[in-house]
């Protein structure tokens, strides 16, 4: 039970700060009409979810921390996406529900993006590999077992949540005053994770 509840404390303490991934699925449920048109996305973060916590349990994070100049790479490529992504996200114009028809994506542009944002995202990566491979090394057999299904449920909960709580706000917000909002203070969180990954870099 301990390894259990150390996977979800640990898996909702990563995925709880506004990031690239978890504005565009809130995005895309805000803008859908029907909650199934959220579901590429979604399920597609779930996957790409489980595969980088199934990897880092795996013990990617030891080979990963173990490369110094594999690590800067990340930190290098991390600053430059996460400073276009957050460009990308400042830009948005937030007028999900009353324009939402110019910024629906398809099923396919759905999982690219998201698939993109999981597997792309060396922030999401480190955190994956840093903290969770790294927490995971201290369990073995049936605990490592339980940490890990334990992380990889919260994350697919938190995902269907996040749709669900988009597709009400948009249906309330039909200016789309508050994901104009959501999406700026995003834009600044983003940027601010870009600034730091630049700072590893230097740093070492």
């Amino acid at each position: 039970m301990e390894a259990l509840l150390h996977g979800v404390i640990l898996a909702f303490g990563l995925i709880l700060p506004l990031g690239v991934q978890n504005v565009f699925i809130f995005n895309q449920g805000a803008i859908h009409k029907r909650f199934t048109g959220t579901l590429p996305a979604v399920v597609t973060a779930g996957i790409c979810d489980t595969l980088l916590i199934s990897l880092a349990v795996a013990g990617v994070s030891i080979i990963v921390l173990n490369f110094e100049w594999l690590r800067n790479l990340l930190f290098i490529v991390g600053f430059l996406f996460l400073a276009y992504m957050g460009w990308s996200i400042w830009k948005t114009s937030g007028q999900g529900a009353s324009n939402g028809r110019k910024e629906l994506f398809s099923a396919k542009r759905q999982v690219a993006f998201a698939a993109s944002v999981s597997l792309l995202n060396p922030h999401a990566i480190l955190d994956t590999i840093g903290v969770i491979g790294t927490a995971s090394l201290v369990y073995a057999g049936v605990d490592k077992w339980l940490f890990t299904i334990a992380c990889i449920v919260v994350s697919w909960i938190w995902f269907f949540a996040l749709a669900m709580t988009g597709r009400k706000v948009g249906q309330f917000d039909q200016r789309g005053s508050f994901l104009k909002r959501l999406n700026q203070v995003s834009a600044l969180v983003v940027w601010g994770m870009a600034i730091y990954m630049g700072y590893m870099v230097l740093a070492h």
